[in-house]
């Protein structure tokens, strides 16, 4: 009894150290389309805290859901994440200026990989070779 009021105690003075920030957040505006007889659905929000998220979509020819997105929200230096986005038969594909970019091609290619192209090209060549005879 004395470890179970001891534990009540340490839980309301940890409770009171808690942050108070994460408090609800208003929706401001919020609508959504459920699917329809071509699957078109869509949804939409924006919060008070500066989150925004719209997307919308209808069946691909494949049977998949195909969408187009947009979504925002603000970082801690005060400007604001924006990423638009579209998801079909090719994947999800993101686009943001906080996305890493790979560098510009053609790079230079080391010479031990093109090396390693010439070997594998001359042993295919030499097993078509012996396939032949």
């Amino acid at each position: 009894m004395k470890v179970a009021i001891i534990l009540a105690l340490v839980s309301v003075a940890m409770a009171a150290k808690l942050p108070t920030e994460d408090l609800p957040v208003a929706i401001l505006r919020s609508s959504q389309v459920n699917p329809d007889e071509n699957g078109a659905h869509s949804s939409d929000f924006e919060a008070e805290n500066g989150i925004v998220f719209q997307m919308s979509g209808a069946e691909g020819d494949e049977g998949g859901a195909n969408m187009v997105g947009y979504f925002a929200y603000p970082q801690e230096d005060g400007s604001l994440a924006e990423v638009k986005f579209v998801a079909n038969e090719n994947g999800y594909q993101p686009e943001s200026s906080l996305l890493p970019v790979a560098p510009a091609f053609p790079h230079p290619i080391p010479q031990f990989v093109l090396d390693q192209i010439e070997f594998a090209r001359l042993e295919d060549e030499r097993k078509a070779l012996e396939a032949e005879e």
